[in-house]
């Protein structure tokens, strides 16, 4: 008889737990709080260590009819104009580490694990009904829903994003009561199609603006026909911070780009003026590093992606340290002669030091990023000088996870 796990949540870290959890036998019911499936206009970068994941999950045709594939990254001054330093992907990154440098759209992605869970598996997924509570009494899991039902499982998994509920409860006794920490940095984000955009403006590689307390970056998704932008400036966030997608005024953002070249300000004003849904803002919020195995898996409950470590996206890996987590936990739920609290345990020890050492890498990249003073222009000469050698990240793109906790 199938052992069965409950999923708390339909996004990108809920689909992938799903599908990995189906791949190793086990029944899967899925509960997501929406009363659709839907992801947020914005777009994803998925490193080389994320394809391979999905092409081991057959997802490879679906993922290359509808990413982008970036022949290269390019770093440039914001204030300057500058170019910096590039770094080659494309065949080169398949020819490094087995597969490409992909970036897509963030409902793109979902799209296609939806498509992975609901055509290969027989996964059930309740929509408009999330998972509130749980009671774990080390034989069986047993959640209420927020219809008032009681649903029993073998395992847990939370994957239930930054403001997880199972994580609160989880974690109680190890202040997982105490909210995601607010960083300061507000992420103003569009999608614009290409065609709109002067030729000038459009692009096919991704390129990254590094400016003093501010970045931006932008790159083709859906086949190239969409361009997403971002720009991370430092700022107050605002009061009510679960309500967290914001409309944003372009003029907010004009003036955050005071003092940046005038390539940038033509960029970000042919986006303001051709973007169907204008400028989005995110106050991005994150957590600690993991600072130990517990965090993420006890007894019969294991955490997932930004329930277990949400990060600030100066690495591009939220969602790929999420689909890695699935990757590691198929691994270890088909561990079959092992009880599954040892299960949970493997997939925890075996992903909580990547993804901190994922999350601190996050938060040194941004520091860099945003740097002003004496350490920005050391930035700036280490790109011209070593280039390729800074932004390549062997360490990355090369793992998926697995034996993380011997690093």
């Amino acid at each position: 008889m199938k052992k069965q796990v409950l999923v708390a949540g339909g996004g990108i870290g809920g689909l992938a737990a799903a599908l990995g959890a189906s791949r190793a036998g086990w029944e899967v019911r899925l509960y997501e709080r929406a009363a659709a499936f839907s992801e947020v206009g914005a777009g994803v970068q998925i490193g080389p260590n994320v394809v391979r994941r999905l092409q081991a999950w057959g997802l490879q045709q679906a993922l290359q009819a509808v990413a982008a594939f970036p022949g290269r990254l390019q770093v440039r001054n914001a204030v300057s104009g500058r170019e910096l330093a590039v770094l080659p992907l494309g065949p080169t990154a398949v020819e490094r580490y087995g597969a490409a440098y992909a970036t897509i759209h963030r409902a793109d992605l979902h799209g296609l694990l939806l498509q992975g869970l609901t055509q290969g598996t027989d996964a059930q997924l309740h929509l408009d009904h999330a998972i509130d509570r749980f009671t774990d009494n080390g034989d069986v899991v047993t959640v209420r829903t927020s219809r008032g039902k009681e649903v029993e499982g073998d395992a847990l998994i939370g994957a239930d994003g930054l403001w997880s509920r199972t994580r609160t409860q989880l974690l109680a006794n190890m202040g997982g009561g105490v909210p995601p920490r607010v960083t300061g940095h507000l992420a103003y984000r569009a999608l614009v199609p290409q065609q709109a955009l002067p030729q000038a403006l459009r692009t096919t590689q991704v390129t990254a603006w590094l400016g003093p307390r501010l970045h931006a970056v932008q790159y083709p998704v859906r086949r190239g026909e969409l361009q997403n932008i971002v720009v991370i400036v430092q700022g107050p966030a605002p009061q009510d911070l679960e309500n967290w997608d914001h409309a944003a005024n372009a003029a907010g953002l004009d003036h955050a780009l005071q003092g940046t070249c005038t390539a940038l300000q033509d960029m970000v004003r042919g986006v303001s003026d051709h973007a169907p849904a204008g400028w989005r803002l995110w106050p991005l919020c994150d957590r600690p590093p993991v600072r130990s195995a517990d965090e993420m898996a006890r007894g019969l409950v294991g955490l997932l992606g930004d329930a277990a470590h949400p990060m600030r996206p100066y690495l591009a890996q939220g969602a790929g340290m999420a689909i890695e987590d699935a990757a590691e936990l198929q691994r270890a739920l088909a561990m079959h002669d092992l009880e599954v609290p040892l299960r949970l345990t493997r997939y925890a020890l075996n992903r909580w030091q990547r993804n901190a050492r994922v999350q601190a890498r996050s938060i040194r990249n941004g520091r860099i990023f945003h740097a002003t003073g004496p350490v920005r222009w050391g930035r700036d000469l280490s790109l011209r000088l070593l280039g390729e050698r800074v932004l390549d990240v062997p360490w990355l793109y090369r793992g998926d996870g697995a034996g993380a906790s011997a690093l």
